[in-house]
Order: C-alpha cells, then sequence, then structure tokens
C-alpha cells in the first residue's frame, strides 16, 4: 500500500482519500447513511459510495482508482460480496473501475454475479465486457427502481452533462446521489462530445428543483447534507450565470440573454431573482409576464401584468400583453377592451391592430376581424380559407 497511487497521490496526500462511513464523513445518521462507506473523489476519479446490505454490498460509481477496491476487501467487503454497481454516467472517471474489476477478480459476484446498471445509453463497451464475464446489465431510462444493499433507489433521468446522466434518489430520507448533474463546488458543463445539452440540462435542473431532496451525495466534491435543495439550487443558477457570460452584470441581462435563446423557464427564473430587489422595474416584469403567456402559465401572467397597470394604467405592452394573456384563455371580450385601450393610446400600434382582428376572429365576429387590414395582411391565407368555407357552406 505504499508510494504513489496513480489518480490520488502521495501517501501523505491521501489520508484524506479513504472509505469512511458516511456518518463520520458528515456527522449526520439515518438508515440509509448508516449503511454507507463514502470514498472521495481526487483527480481523475470520482466520488464512490459503496452502499452494505445483510448479503453483501452495492456500489453507485466505480471510479477510475483500483485501490478503491483492495481497500474495500480490508474493511471485509471482497470482491465476491459486491451485488450491484450502478453507473450514474459513462465518463472514465466515473466508469473506469468497472474494467478494473471485470479483469482483476475473477470471482466478482460469487456465484450469482453482479448487476451492472447502465442508462440505455450508456458506455456499449462496458455493457458488453459486463455480459461477456457472465454478469447481468440492466438499461434503465428514468422512473424505474434499483435495489441496492436492500435499499430502493429511484432512478432520475438527468440528461444534459452528458446522454446518460443519471441520479438516484432514495425518498424516505430525501437523498440525491447527483453523479455530475448537481456539484456543490463546481459546475459541470454540458459535454457535447457525450451527447451533452444544454437545455436538457436545464430541464434536468429543473426537475430536480420540484423534488424533496434534504441531501446531495455528489460525484465529486464533499456531500450537502440537509441543504441539498440549495445545492440544487446553486447549481441551476451557477450555470444560468456561465451561459450568460462573464460579461452580464446583472439578473437582468441574464434574463434578456435568454430570451434571445429562446429559454423561457430561464428569463422567469431570473427575471424574479432581478425583481425581488428592484420591483419597480415594468420593463423586466414585462419581460417575464410575456415569457409566462408564452408557457401557457396565463393566470400567473396575468397577476405580473395587473400590477404593472396598477401602477401605469397608460402602459401600452402591459395593456397589450394583457389581452393576450386573455384571448390565451378565450376570454375575448375581455380582451377586445384591452387591446382598445391601447389602441386609443397608439392607434399605430400594429401588434395590437393584429391581436385585437385575433380576438374579433376567434370570438365569432370574422367580418369585423377582416376589417382590420394589419390582420388581413398577417393572416390572408387563413382568413380566406375560412371565408371560402363560409361560402361554400
Amino acid at each position: 500500500m505504499g508510494g504513489q497511487v496513480p489518480g490520488r497521490g502521495g501517501e501523505s496526500e491521501r489520508e484524506a482519500y479513504v472509505w469512511r462511513p458516511l456518518p463520520e464523513a458528515t456527522g449526520v445518521s439515518n438508515p440509509l447513511f448508516d449503511s454507507l462507506l463514502f470514498l472521495p473523489g481526487y483527480e481523475f476519479s470520482s466520488n464512490t459510495y459503496a452502499l452494505v446490505g445483510g448479503n453483501g454490498f452495492g456500489l453507485i460509481d466505480a471510479g477510475n482508482d483500483y485501490t478503491a477496491f483492495v481497500e474495500l476487501a480490508e474493511r471485509g467487503l471482497g470482491p465476491e460480496a459486491l451485488r450491484t454497481l450502478v453507473i450514474t454516467h459513462g465518463h472514465v472517471d466515473h466508469s473506469a473501475g468497472v474494467l478494473e474489476l471485470l479483469t482483476s477478480y475473477p470471482r466478482l459476484g460469487g456465484e450469482g454475479g453482479v448487476e451492472f446498471v447502465f442508462h440505455v445509453d450508456g458506455p456499449v463497451p462496458l455493457k458488453e465486457a459486463a455480459r461477456e464475464k457472465g454478469h447481468r446489465v440492466r438499461e434503465v431510462g428514468g422512473g424505474e427502481v434499483v435495489e441496492v444493499a436492500g435499499f430502493h433507489l429511484e432512478v432520475v433521468a438527468t440528461p444534459g452533462h452528458t446522454m446518460d446522466s443519471i441520479c438516484l434518489y432514495h425518498r424516505p430520507t430525501g437523498t440525491l446521489f447527483s453523479g455530475d448533474t448537481v456539484l456543490p463546488e463546481a459546475v459541470a458543463a454540458p459535454d457535447r462530445g457525450a451527447g451533452g445539452s444544454l437545455p436538457e440540462y436545464l430541464a434536468s435542473l429543473r426537475r430536480l428543483r420540484s423534488m424533496d431532496i434534504s441531501h446531495v451525495l455528489p460525484g465529486h466534491g464533499r456531500p450537502q447534507v440537509g441543504d441539498g435543495a440549495l445545492s440544487v439550487l446553486e447549481t441551476y443558477e451557477a450555470v444560468l450565470l456561465g451561459v450568460a457570460g462573464p460579461e452580464v452584470g446583472s439578473w437582468k441581462e441574464v434574463a434578456r440573454r435568454f430570451a434571445s435563446l429562446g429559454y423561457l423557464e430561464e428569463v422567469v427564473y431570473s427575471a424574479r431573482k432581478w425583481l425581488e430587489q428592484h420591483p419597480e422595474d415594468h420593463t423586466t416584469r414585462e419581460l417575464e409576464a410575456f415569457s409566462l403567456t408564452e408557457l401557457g402559465r396565463y393566470e400567473e401572467a396575468l397577476a405580473e401584468l395587473d400590477r404593472i397597470l396598477e401602477a401605469e394604467p397608460a402602459r401600452v405592452p402591459a395593456l397589450v400583453g394583457k389581452g393576450y394573456a386573455l384571448m390565451a384563455t378565450e376570454r375575448y371580450e375581455e380582451s377586445l377592451d384591452l387591446f382598445d385601450r391601447a389602441l386609443a393610446l397608439e392607434p399605430e400600434r400594429r401588434e395590437a391592430q393584429v391581436y385585437k382582428g385575433m380576438a374579433l376572429f376567434l370570438s365569432g365576429r370574422q367580418g369585423e376581424a377582416a376589417e382590420i387590414e394589419a390582420f388581413r395582411e398577417e393572416f390572408a391565407a387563413r382568413l380566406g380559407e375560412e371565408l371560402r368555407k363560409r361560402s361554400n357552406g
């Protein structure tokens, strides 16, 4: 065990990089944590978690350090006792240990072998290698439940960092094994070479934000206990700020940046961050409201627009925006009143003319709609087809 350990530094450095019971590492005890051993990652190896049960143990990520398995065996958890191995995604720092286990331990898993759990889009060579050695390979896509050492962990599909990224969620304790999707001390950018995607990454983080998460056990960095939801939120915000770029100095500018990219959920979030401190900024509130309308969240949009109009009744963009949101909820007469108020203030405002024509058309007043030139120009083909149908009928 002396000398330098590949991937983990010299003997003096690696004292902190040993398997420890998770309660010892975090100061928190619960049924899941009491059964977990935690090995911090170092350089090119991820964190690795060993979940110990009555008839063996399971691993969450295999890391990239062969000494990890030697040290487990010294704790009485030899390779023959391994029952399940779940890979959160195929990056080598999380998965290279799979090959080490398969090639160096012929008695891996004992007579029953090991169940290897990969995403359906996970690394094919590792799946093939496991099957060739006689082990079981289970492919998951999200929504399944995986049993690891007697604990039931829900698979949460979280593509974005890579296309095969998953998290594992233990509902009774609110614990998330997050892989690289949520990192407490860094942000994992989408790896396009591995199918990573910014829109999917943001959607995955929004999905995690909707869950009841108390603890995050990440693929790198320290476990986050008691403030897991905050870790998810901080990762989401860090991604937003990273996309907006270092030159963007405020959440208002972040909202505008995402509006230009067409990411409406992120517009709403960023605008609200700004409005918490600048509630009088009606331009940003309009941007938020218009995004809410496009997302189909009409009542929220109407509440924001009413707030603007209460302070500034003659604000034309808010009048038009409220009219559009009302029209989307089939409240055509109310919307027409808003469009008329806007046009009384700005008669040449084309969007108000077009939307008024739409409201008239949708409410069955096609003749009046046809009298609005801007509407005719915008919907000439559609209007002509409707008029042909009426004449043929």
